[in-house]
């Protein structure tokens, strides 16, 4: 990942500070951002690494530690939990064998919740990175784990 080209096509703007971190960890195989690339990103916006951690540490899509190629969250919403969600994550930890916030021995999963994926209208979901599942079930969660784990 080379974190300088990624920097130089943003302006040397706080207000970039969100989409800089968003490029960053989606081009990176394990899902985070390092130490490092903090005080790189830090230095191009002139603003204290504290600025840039308070941010990775307030918003739960962004992580400081390595997670799985593949991060699922699992929306954890009053709707969601409401129409399953703590079934599923039980399911999902039994399934994978870890618990929420725990990645898996191959490090191709992370098990994580969210507040919302604002996906109530198809409640219980769940992202796999960036794509949406809704209405889930035990099977279906199944056989979207068995399209990931083809594709190690």
């Amino acid at each position: 990942m080379e974190v300088e080209k990624i920097l130089s096509e943003f302006p040397k703007s706080k207000d970039y500070l969100l989409e800089i971190l968003h490029e960053i960890q989606n081009k990176n195989p394990n899902s985070y951002i390092p130490p490092e690339v903090v005080q790189k990103v830090a230095k191009h916006l002139n603003i204290k690494k504290a600025q840039v951690y308070g941010v990775i540490g307030y918003y739960s899509m962004f992580s400081d530690k390595p997670r799985g190629k593949y991060v699922i969250r699992i929306c954890a919403s009053p709707v969601c939990s409401m129409m399953g969600a703590e079934n599923l994550i039980e399911y999902l930890e039994k399934k994978l064998n870890v618990k929420v916030g725990e990645t898996t021995p191959d490090e191709l999963f992370t098990l994580e919740t969210s507040e919302c994926l604002g996906n109530c209208a198809a409640a219980p979901a769940m992202m796999v990175n960036l794509d949406m599942y809704g209405n889930l079930t035990p099977g279906m969660v199944d056989n979207i784990l068995k399209q990931y784990s083809q594709n190690k």
